[in-house]
């Protein structure tokens, strides 16, 4: 294939730089007729600095694009082995550790070895026999943290490339509409050129503003890229309305006990970590070294994996950081002191630990999370500052939404506050919209502002009983409910007004002295909430 480079003013049009169509590279004219034939024949690399783009699916070298998910790893074979096998004692559990996160070199590559979130991927679902048809349709995966969003997108990636599909990853953290607009150009080229799919995955896709959103429309529409989105924000709010219609969402939920425990076990296994039953002693004298090309071999109790299952809340990702956390201190701790004879222990208490510097041990959809917002209650309440400072970190600390926290405290301020201090309720408004424009860390202190001020505000909650007063006035009516008195109705046209609408009424501002008036139904005549009901 020869395409003839465009005609310069120049003394020399060789020189001129054209455009390859398919990879979009700028190249001298004399080379472009080379570039592209080795393009279209795919696998080539371009002059110059080694790229071969095209067949690959890489953006232009400018763009700041997050890099393609790696190869899989041989089939029965996690990342982690694969990488030890040969090693011998260089592939020690301390080399496995160094580098990447253990969540991310643990990822699986197949459906096979996804754990949880049996509802969306079980055998009877819909969505899986679609992705194991490789019939992958646009998708917004919503849930979170450490729920397995971008596992399901490496998933897809790996299939993906072996069908021969173009995979393309953004995050839209980092990614400017330009980097959208690239991507997108060179799906239509692979699509023109190649006959060639291209699925587009946008991690954090609720970063992206509404305009940027929409630079997405037509090409979904369309069909020129499958368009991947994750998100933890609830997509009927982040995410347009025209994109959420043509895409698919499915919900994904935080994984169980169980599956934490089956991701936590195939971690140790996967480090040659062995687990110890109820009663069963670690000494490599009497059971042998079983971490093969570790320095020294190192064991976890069993009962450590059960708390680090329950404690990460179902956050796979805060899981295995905790025990690659715990792990690594250990191994350390054994190499200060010397101490390789045994080998390491890990133990309950040091995933607990472990866990305390990254995350810290609060439940935020369970019994924990209701435990701790009635404690801040109460001690604000009981005015006591001391302690509702420490209930309000101990949320705040431990991931809890802080606009959950702000809505509390705008009920508290006219629950228990009331009229003893009607500004309580100002701080706590101002304080919820502080908390809305600048997110955490900034808004921990406007919270801890208003829970001091309430803690030492007067404190009242005659509103409130007056009112829960009236409510139990009406659950005890028996029959129906009393009508609105003729006087009191609104009488705008002048059947309303020959019918008696408004007939009577006094209107306050005319008179000088306070004016004698009932404003209650004739069955409720001299009823006053405001003083204690007797039960």
């Amino acid at each position: 294939l020869q395409l003839s480079p465009p005609q310069s003013q120049e003394s020399n049009p060789m020189l001129a730089r054209v455009q390859c169509p398919v990879c979009l590279r700028e190249l001298p004219g004399a080379d472009i007729n080379a570039h592209l034939d080795r393009c279209l024949q795919g696998g080539a690399e371009a002059d110059g600095d080694g790229r071969a783009e095209a067949e690959r699916g890489s953006p232009p070298p400018c763009k700041k694009l997050r890099p393609a998910a790696p190869a899989p790893a041989a089939p029965g074979c996690s990342p982690l082995q694969q990488q030890g096998r040969g090693g011998g004692s260089s592939s020690s559990i301390a080399q496995q550790l160094a580098g990447k996160p253990l969540a991310d070199k643990l990822r699986p590559d197949t459906l096979g070895d996804y754990v949880g979130q049996e509802r969306v991927l079980g055998a009877q679902s819909l969505l899986r026999p679609l992705l194991e048809a490789h019939e992958v349709p646009s998708l917004i995966l919503w849930g979170p943290p450490g729920c397995g969003k971008t596992t399901l997108a490496h998933i897809i990636a790996s299939s993906s490339r072996k069908n021969g599909t173009r995979f393309v990853t953004l995050s839209a953290t980092s990614a400017k509409t330009n980097d959208v607009r690239d991507v997108i150009s060179q799906a239509q080229n692979e699509k023109r050129l190649f006959k060639r799919k291209t699925i587009l995955f946008i991690d954090e896709i609720h970063r992206f503003n509404k305009a940027q959103q929409d630079t997405f429309l037509p090409h979904v529409e369309c069909g020129t890229v499958t368009l991947i989105g994750a998100t933890t924000e609830n997509p009927s709010f982040q995410v347009n309305s025209a994109l959420l219609s043509r895409c698919r969402v499915i919900v994904l939920e935080k994984l169980s006990v169980e599956a934490m425990e089956v991701i936590l076990m195939r971690a140790v296994r996967s480090l040659g970590i062995r687990v110890l039953g109820q009663g069963e002693q670690h000494s490599s004298s009497a059971t042998g070294s079983p971490s093969e090309g570790s320095e020294f071999p190192v064991y976890i109790e069993e009962k450590a994996l059960s708390t680090l299952a329950y404690l990460c809340d179902g956050d796979a990702r805060t899981g295995l950081n905790g025990l690659q956390l715990a792990v690594q201190a250990r191994l350390a701790a054994g190499v200060a002191t010397g101490s390789s004879t045994d080998g390491a222990l890990i133990t309950e208490e040091h995933v607990k630990e472990g866990l305390q510097r990254s995350h810290i041990l609060y439940d935020r959809a369970g019994e924990e999370h209701y435990n701790c917002i009635s404690a801040l209650h109460k001690s604000m309440r009981g005015s006591d500052e001391n302690a509702s400072l420490y209930w309000l970190a101990r949320m705040l600390e431990g991931g809890e939404d802080p606009l959950y926290v702000a809505r509390r405290l705008v009920r508290f301020a006219s629950e228990d506050i009331g009229l003893a201090d009607p500004l309580a309720l100002t701080q706590a408004v101002a304080a919820y919209q502080g908390c809305h424009f600048i997110g955490m860390p900034e808004c921990e202190v406007i919270l801890a502002q208003c829970v001091v001020y309430f803690a030492r505000a007067p404190k009242s909650i005659e509103v409130y009983r007056a009112y829960s007063n009236v409510k139990e006035c009406l659950r005890m009516h028996t029959g129906p409910l009393p009508p609105v008195p003729l006087h009191l109705r609104n009488a705008p046209t002048r059947l309303m007004k020959n019918l008696g609408y408004g007939k009577g009424y006094k209107y306050n501002p005319m008179y000088k002295e306070p004016v004698e008036q009932d404003y209650l139904p004739e069955e409720l005549k001299g009823v006053n909430f405001f003083k204690e009901q007797k039960t």
